[in-house]
């Protein structure tokens, strides 16, 4: 054997750089489903379940297409396992099969390229390490841009990546005179909610999908979430349907709702594209050309478009920037000292806070909620309970399908709770229940007051808020995007016992909520 071509669970992709120069004759492509990544975080049955159906449906256009390989399937007994790990198994057959080189595209989590990079060393092989194509800016590209640069803002990143492969762009101008149309794309649903959402495609599982469900019931039954809504795309072919459809009647109305929730509506206008984009069941530029076109013909209205196109050439790429320039020190930072674990809703949704309930519903069905249910009530709320950002971050690796350590560890530990002191975001994202008020109709329907920050029914979100605004004042003071609640808290320290109110509130919270899982 010439290459064992090694492809992990999240480069399901036929073009990718691992099958330049294939030999049919001389190498052979290796995968292997392990238990240690569906449980070194307690991973939700349905993130597994997505995981090695896609995997094995890979494995099946593989052998289809003729290319030999070596796949290693969990089974329902784990005695039958070859190991519980990457590691173990990758040795033995490193052993058994003598491969003169071992052949990887660039690894998504630092943690796995470190484990190849130690099982080559250990056997004494050549290990050679792809770029992935599927980047529209290289790990190299992006420490090129950061070099010398004191800070790193997304907007200017965007800016040049717009302009560097020309899109919307009018010669070297944006599309609409203008590179941002974040402002257009706020808007909240009036009290008849959000009327007749658009019909969303759906995949009813097959053969193989169903023997993947029946072996995670019966191997992984305790781990969290529920598997009674697999509607997944899992191929190449229900990707791209999976795209079409969301180009076609989802995207003109996106931009105007993406920031809006609604009670028991987990997906409204959202693409839910970034899991198969994850697993390379799609590539990036495919989805922001398929946008643009829609922006082009007149099917979509710019803001829709440049909103779309933001997330993906923007944002998409930048945290990957960030994080493989910043690791693996990134994954140690805790700018607030934050120590504390989640309280227990966070795995199972059993809370009073109807907007907390709300959002995990969507996580325990589908693996997923939009943006602003992970930023503004989860992320928000975690950061305000004063849960270890890296806590954070292995609790939405484990129960989101889209979770890959290089997009999730930026979004978590950095995005969402500022654990890297600003790096990827300009402020910490935290919010009073006012927030959530104006942008769902949670409130409504909740126990709680949003506009009351003491009492037994007082708003948690608004007690913690100010709270955490007076926890952290000093760290706070100097952000200017932080100057208007800083002032508050400043005014508040002035009026006798308003905040050591708040305080005990807080600290009744934590005792009451804060108990050991």
């Amino acid at each position: 054997m010439r290459n064992l071509i090694l492809v992990l669970g999240d480069q399901l992709d036929h073009s990718s750089a691992a099958f330049d120069g294939f030999d049919t004759q001389n190498d052979v492509v290796w995968m292997a489903e392990v238990e240690d990544e569906s449980t070194h975080v307690w991973c939700h049955k349905l993130r597994i379940a997505f995981f090695l159906s896609a995997m094995r449906h890979f494995r099946n256009e593989l052998i289809e297409s003729d290319r030999p390989i070596e796949y290693h399937e969990l089974s329902t007994d784990p005695a039958n396992d070859r190991g519980k790990s990457f590691v173990e198994i990758l040795r033995l057959d490193i052993k058994r099969l003598k491969p003169e080189r071992l052949l990887v595209v660039e690894p998504g989590d630092w943690r796995v390229r470190q484990q190849l990079q130690t099982v080559a060393d250990a056997c004494s092989i050549p290990l050679e390490i792809r770029v992935d194509r599927h980047f529209y800016c290289s790990v190299e590209e992006f420490a090129e841009y950061a070099e010398g640069r004191k800070s790193l803002l997304l907007e200017f990143f965007y800016r040049d990546m717009r302009k560097k492969h020309n899109v919307l762009m009018d010669n070297r101008q944006p599309e609409g005179g203008q590179w941002n149309f974040d402002h257009d794309n706020r808007e909240s649903f009036d009290k008849s909610g959000p009327g007749q959402l658009p019909q969303r495609e759906t995949f009813h599982p097959d053969g193989t999908t169903r023997e993947v469900i029946r072996m995670v019931q019966d191997r992984f039954p305790g781990h969290p979430g529920s598997l009674d809504h697999f509607v997944l795309p899992v191929t190449r072919q229900q990707a791209t349907i999976f795209l079409k459809n969301f180009i076609d009647n989802i995207l003109p109305q996106f931009g105007l709702w993406e920031d809006a929730m609604w009670t028991d509506e987990a997906f409204l206008y959202h693409s839910r594209l970034s899991a198969p984009l994850n697993l390379r069941l799609l590539n990036p530029r495919e989805c922001v050309d398929a946008a643009v076109e829609a922006c082009r013909s007149g099917k979509a209205p710019l803001n829709s478009v440049e909103g779309f196109v933001r997330q993906i050439l923007g944002w998409r790429e930048f945290i990957r920037g960030v994080y493989w320039l910043r690791m693996p020190e990134y994954s140690d930072m805790n700018h607030f000292d934050h120590q504390l674990s989640l309280p227990s809703f966070f795995w199972d949704g059993e809370t009073e806070m109807n907007c907390v309930r709300q959002s995990m519903q969507h996580v325990l069905q589908h693996g997923y909620s939009h943006h602003i249910h992970r930023l503004m009530v989860l992320g928000n709320f975690a950061q305000l309970w004063g849960v270890h950002p890296r806590l954070f971050h292995e609790w939405h690796m484990a129960m989101y399908l889209d979770a890959i350590d290089w997009v999730s560890l930026p979004n978590t530990l950095g995005m969402s709770q500022y654990g890297d002191g600003g790096i990827v975001g300009t402020k910490p994202y935290c919010s009073s229940g006012n927030y959530i008020n104006k942008m769902s109709n949670f409130c409504s329907d909740c126990r709680f007051d949003y506009k009351k920050r003491v009492g037994d029914d007082a708003c948690p979100f608004t007690t913690l808020y100010w709270e955490f605004m007076d926890r952290h004042y000093d760290l706070l003071k100097e952000n200017p995007r932080m100057k208007f609640p800083v002032s508050n808290v400043s005014r508040m320290r002035n009026v006798p016992g308003e905040l050591a109110e708040i305080r005990n509130r807080a600290e009744e919270l934590r005792n009451e909520w804060g108990k050991p899982q």
